[in-house]
């Protein structure tokens, strides 16, 4: 076969990535007061051992009212910082990238883990009053939240602000902006959710503000070698929503104020989408944007094997490609699949383990 892509390393600013593959933020819903412990160091940590050369740590929240259930990693304050050093260092010592998706809910704040249902959670069980683009819920069984003012919208950029601080204080090597899945940035975005009449809505150059605002003072914060990445819902997959157009447009202006990557994701605005998935189903869209907005790119959404990660790097459609549900199937799956298309394994797992392959 042509020569494997999938584990040649890659180099942003300045820090190597070991391979092309990333472990994709996914939520635990396993803290206390925004904490990491003993979960997150496994969790995360198997990952790096597993041989990725990347392990983004899941949507963590910047302020209390922006994790989506109270079960949600946090960043807000010193103590979780503290936390997460252990985390982000066991990581580093197994020789991958440690990173963090800072994050706000938005209006899909305050519900609960989905094995609980994902609903509204009552302010007497732990929840809060969510703040949102405007005050329409999301769906049937979500809290009703507060629509933001332009103060409100200072304070949440000052907390991503200071975040940012923290992360790079925690010992993360890369930042991940979470602008998707009907998240508060992306919230911003969308003409199907963003109905203000402030500078903060109505045309394109205003729904992106809140955003473009906030990747600018994240480029200026951290160091000027630490990649910064953006994770986008390129399309919203409903008639009069978010276009690729609108993603190449953005990712163009987002590469000018420094942005490094483009995570490529999709939908997760309206609970009425119709989303074809399947393997590869987002890929296009990573390779669309990677194509006309001149800037590298990361394919994620349902790939799951080494052959199929292989030739959406070879073929120039991405430049890393991310796993979520894979990930937490097998751990291990960047080690197995070196094996699998004959790539050597030497330096993607602990010595102790060098008897297994």
């Amino acid at each position: 076969m042509p020569s494997a892509q999938l584990f040649e390393p890659l180099t942003l600013r300045s820090v190597t990535f070991r391979n092309r593959i990333g472990v994709s933020p996914m939520c635990q819903y396993s803290c206390v007061d925004g904490v990491v412990g003993d979960w997150h160091l496994v969790h995360l940590g198997s990952r790096a051992v597993g041989g990725a050369g990347l392990v983004m740590a899941e949507a963590t929240a910047v302020t209390p009212e922006g994790r989506i259930s109270p079960g949600d990693t946090g960043i807000w304050n010193d103590i979780q910082k503290e936390a997460w050093k252990k985390v982000a260092g066991f990581i580093a010592e197994q020789g991958a990238v440690p990173g963090i998706q800072l994050a706000h809910a938005g209006w899909k704040g305050s519900t609960s883990a989905p094995w609980k249902g994902g609903k509204a959670v009552a302010i007497a069980d732990g929840g809060w009053r969510p703040v949102g683009v405007g005050d329409i819920p999301f769906t049937d069984g979500y809290p009703t939240p507060k629509a933001m003012t332009e103060v409100d919208i200072d304070r949440a950029f000052e907390a991503w602000h200071i975040a940012a601080i923290r992360a790079v204080d925690a010992g993360f090597q890369l930042i991940e902006i979470h602008a998707a899945h009907g998240y508060l940035l992306n919230s911003f975005l969308s003409p199907l959710t963003n109905h203000r009449t402030d500078p903060y809505g109505g045309s394109f150059e205003n729904r992106v503000r809140f955003l473009l605002r906030v990747t600018k003072d994240l480029r200026a914060t951290i160091p000027a070698g630490m990649p910064l990445f953006v994770r986008l819902s390129c399309v919203d997959w409903v008639d009069g929503g978010w276009t690729l157009e609108d993603s190449v447009r953005l990712s163009i202006q987002l590469k000018d104020l420094g942005v490094d990557l483009i995570d490529c994701s999709s939908g997760a605005i309206s609970p009425s989408a119709k989303i074809p998935v399947g393997p590869g189903y987002q890929t296009a869209f990573a390779a669309a944007i990677r194509a006309q907005a001149k800037i590298p790119t990361a394919a994620v959404g349902m790939i799951t094997e080494a052959h199929q990660a292989d030739t959406i790097l070879r073929t120039g459609q991405a430049d890393m490609v991310f796993l979520a549900r894979e990930m937490l199937r097998d751990p291990y799956w960047p080690s197995r699949s070196a094996k699998e298309i004959g790539v050597k394994t030497e330096g993607l797992f602990p010595l102790q383990y060098g008897r297994a392959w």
